[in-house]
């Protein structure tokens, strides 16, 4: 579902806008079936967002996106993102700037910090007692074998 308003924003999330000026498109030939069709028309829409410079985001965000993005992200610090599910330019141009307002969205979300926890008493106990009757029974196993011969 794409959110977009009046003034071509794109909408990340409650706190981020990116105006549509600072996405990049370029296009070119699908591949795979598609005949004459496919080998003449440049489908593919591969969208290039420059996270580095961008006026939209803050440096904590853009640092969080960096490294939550760094595989997607080149040297110079170009998000590229490309669709070419369908036959049709425009439907590719707005599956790709759906598909990176949901990964935008993803990374800049914050996560949780894990809180350290420690098992209970009652659970340390139960694991000395089980380690103890594995051992005990290994022991058993053993002096069959050896009493056999």
């Amino acid at each position: 579902m794409m959110i977009m308003s009046d003034a071509n924003q794109i909408r990340i999330n409650e706190e981020v806008t990116i105006p549509e000026w600072e996405l990049t498109f370029s296009f070119s030939p699908s591949g795979g079936p598609g005949g004459q069709h496919a080998n003449r028309s440049a489908t593919r829409a591969t969208l290039y967002f420059d996270v580095t410079n961008s006026p939209s985001l803050t440096d904590a965000q853009r640092q969080r996106v960096m490294k939550r993005l760094h595989s997607r992200i080149d040297q110079e610090g170009i998000l590229q993102l490309s669709s070419q599910e369908t036959r049709s330019q425009h439907q590719n141009r707005q599956i790709v700037i759906e598909n990176f307002q949901e990964m935008m969205a993803r990374a800049l979300k914050q996560r949780k910090r894990r809180r350290k926890t420690r098992p209970s008493a009652a659970a340390n106990e139960r694991r000395l007692r089980q380690k103890k009757e594995r051992g005990q029974r290994k022991e058993e196993r053993s002096r069959d074998w050896f009493d056999r011969m």
